[in-house]
This record gives C-alpha cells, structure tokens and sequence, in this order.
C-alpha cells in the first residue's frame, strides 16, 4: 500500500542542513498494521508526513496506493490526501461549535460532497458512538473525541490511516480502548494503518514495528512483544 525508496529529507538549520531522513527504505503492507518507532528525532513524524504527501522528500521515492507523489504537483496531493489518505493526531482537532455527526462529516462538504446520512451513522456506529452523535466535543471524553476523529478519518474511505501519537493525550485505559480500535479496522476491516508512537504497549499491537535512529531504518520487528519492543529501544537510545 505504501512504499519508500531511498527516501532523503533535509531543513535548513543555520549555516549547515539538518537531515531528518537518510536513505529509508521499507514497504507497508496493503491491511497491515505499522508502528514507526526512534528516540527523539528520530524522524518518526517527518517519516509519516512524507508518506502522507504532507511534505515533499529532498530526494527518493514514495508510492502510495499505486500513485507515485513526486509526480503530483500541489493541487494533485491536495486530492491525493483528501481522498486516499486519513489522519489521526495527538491533538483532536475537533470543532468546538460542531457536534459529533457534523465533526465527522465536515471534510466532506469542505470536498464539496453530499454526505450520506446512513454512511454517517455508520461511521460513528463503527467507533461506537452512535448515541453520541450529537454531542459537541465538551460533552465527550477525550477518548470519545479520539473516536470522533478516526470516524472523521474514516469517513472518506481512505487507502491508508496514519495516526501520530493517537493516545498521546489519553490515559491507559482509554488508551487501550482506542489502540483495540485500530487493530479492529485493521483485522476486520482490512485497513492499513501506520501509526507513529512512543510507547512499546501500543507498539505492540502492529504487525511490524519500524525502528529509526538519526534518520535511518535500523532494525524491523515483526509480532513483537511490548517488552521485546521496550528492550530493543532501550538499546538504540543508549548508542544515540
């Protein structure tokens, strides 16, 4: 479903570049689920914005759903994410004065698209939060407002989710609610998710785990246990 090949980034920081990718190259899946995980400027979310088309590599290749992004222009990766790619981050970004149902729907009449009603209640019944459809964000938890944007991310059907640090901002339990959400999607709904995290717990739940260190791809786990995970990166951040 998405592939990088050689993929370089670097920003300009005074005098000397700074580079943030060096040379990764890896293949996620079509229904897979993948963890990118490094210590602190790693590359991890530089890493996930290139493979959303959210930013343009300095030089290498991504392939996403069959479509190569450094041949679309601006507008091209414009249609690219609103139609093929979803979004989860940290923060809600949910619109206070809008309730569930409109949060949910909202990218799609920004498309320009007639929402389908029953398509909507669907979504927000595949989070479980058809009875919350009408509440505005303070009325619900931040689990619940978590729901409210994967639905959102969802909603267009796209090709791959990303999710950068999903539960950053949750506490364990409703964490672990959420993390079995996306294993859902994937297992069931055969949706390919690449989820950018921190924590070796939600780690765990991937089908693979992508490890990054100053920019490089460094090791791969693969149905690793969260103490597997947590060891092996108490390894890489005592060399970096």
């Amino acid at each position: 479903m998405v592939s990088l090949h050689d993929l370089r980034m670097e920003f300009r920081a005074g005098p000397d570049p700074v580079t943030a990718l060096d040379g990764v190259t890896a293949d996620l899946p079509a229904g897979s689920f993948t963890a990118v995980m490094g210590p602190s400027g790693s590359g991890k979310s530089t890493l996930l914005h290139c493979a959303a088309g959210l930013e343009q590599p300095t030089s290498g290749e991504v392939v996403l759903d069959g479509v190569r992004l450094g041949e679309l222009d601006e507008t091209g990766l414009t249609v690219l994410r609103r139609e093929r790619v979803g979004f989860v981050f940290q923060a809600f970004n949910l619109i206070s004065s809008l309730n569930a149902a409109q949060n949910v729907a909202l990218p799609a009449r920004l498309a320009g698209r007639r929402v389908n009603e029953v398509e909507l209640a669907a979504a927000l019944t595949r989070v479980g939060l058809s009875d919350r459809a009408r509440h505005r964000p303070v009325e619900l938890s931040g689990g619940q407002q978590q729901r409210v944007a994967i639905a959102r991310a969802l909603f267009t059907r796209p090709a791959v989710l990303f999710a950068d640090e999903p539960t950053g901002a949750l506490d364990g339990p409703t964490s672990r609610h959420i993390l079995a959400l996306l294993r859902e999607l994937v297992d069931e709904h055969g949706q390919t998710v690449v989820m950018v995290t921190h924590d070796p717990v939600a780690a765990a739940i991937a089908d693979q785990v992508m490890l990054l260190a100053d920019g490089r791809l460094i090791d791969r786990l693969e149905a690793a246990s969260a103490a597997t995970i947590a060891a092996r990166m108490a390894s890489v951040e005592a060399t970096c």
